[in-house]
């Protein structure tokens, strides 16, 4: 039997508030658009950042969210487009840049690259 969970999303970029109705049967963000919510994606399959979320109460499943670390799901971020609502939640949309970050920083953005030449900053 379906049931269904109210989810609230804070879409911060644009500064506006959805609340949907969506079965625990059905990824969210798929759900939300036959709903009228302009969220943010790109891939639709789990691998990038896009859609991704931060959640403020509830619960998801997201067996499919390889875009996201361990890490990351245990410190409450979700993908939207890959995501079942377990429960009522709260979720709100986040920087894709930032979650990337948070995500691959660690292997980015060690200081500038010299190729065998010094770099002059002036």
């Amino acid at each position: 039997m379906t049931r269904y969970h109210t989810v609230r999303i804070y879409h911060r970029q644009v500064n506006r508030e959805y609340t949907i109705q969506v079965p625990d049967d059905r990824y969210i963000l798929h759900n939300s658009e036959s709903q009228g919510c302009g969220l943010p994606f790109s891939c639709r399959n789990g691998a990038c950042t896009a859609c991704a979320v931060r959640i403020l109460s509830g619960e998801v499943h997201q067996p499919e969210a390889v875009g996201l670390s361990p890490e990351l799901r245990k410190k409450g971020y979700a993908l939207l487009c890959v995501s079942y609502a377990k429960s009522d939640l709260e979720v709100e949309t986040q920087d894709e840049d930032e979650v990337y970050e948070l995500q691959f920083g660690r292997y980015f953005g060690k200081g500038k690259v010299k190729w065998g030449f010094p770099i002059d900053d002036d």
